[in-house]
């Protein structure tokens, strides 16, 4: 089982990017997603989460308004979408796939993960 996240980069503020999470080995379509990030010094923190189907999501405060998470089971893929970037978002972001089915931000909930990938914003 292999949840492989990319798309991140280096990019101005304001700028937009979009991050993949391809699952391979196993379909996660009955699983929550969540991606989390973790910036230099500071301790991982939750993004996004999307419930399974889709029905239901929940970010963070500091992301609300900027970032959309979205899934396509089909594809075994979820993605997220960040406009508006902030040299605050700078971090390595990870996917992962939950234990349970509803939007959860607890880290202590998601038994798969991926390698992550970097997203570095500049002022």
């Amino acid at each position: 089982v292999q949840l492989q996240a990319f798309g991140g980069g280096l990019v101005q503020a304001g700028d937009s990017l979009r991050l993949s999470c391809a699952a391979s080995g196993r379909t996660f379509s009955s699983s929550a997603m969540g991606w989390f990030r973790q910036a230099p010094g500071k301790e991982r923190e939750s993004v996004a989460a999307i419930a399974w189907g889709g029905g239901g999501t929940s970010y963070a405060d500091s992301v609300k308004g900027r970032f959309t998470i979205a899934r396509d089971d089909a594809k075994n893929t979820v993605y997220l979408e960040m406009n508006s970037l902030k040299p605050d978002d700078t971090a390595v972001y990870y996917c992962a796939a939950a234990k349970v089915r509803w939007a959860t931000t607890q880290a202590r909930l998601y038994d798969y993960w991926g390698q992550g990938t970097k997203v570095t914003v500049s002022s």
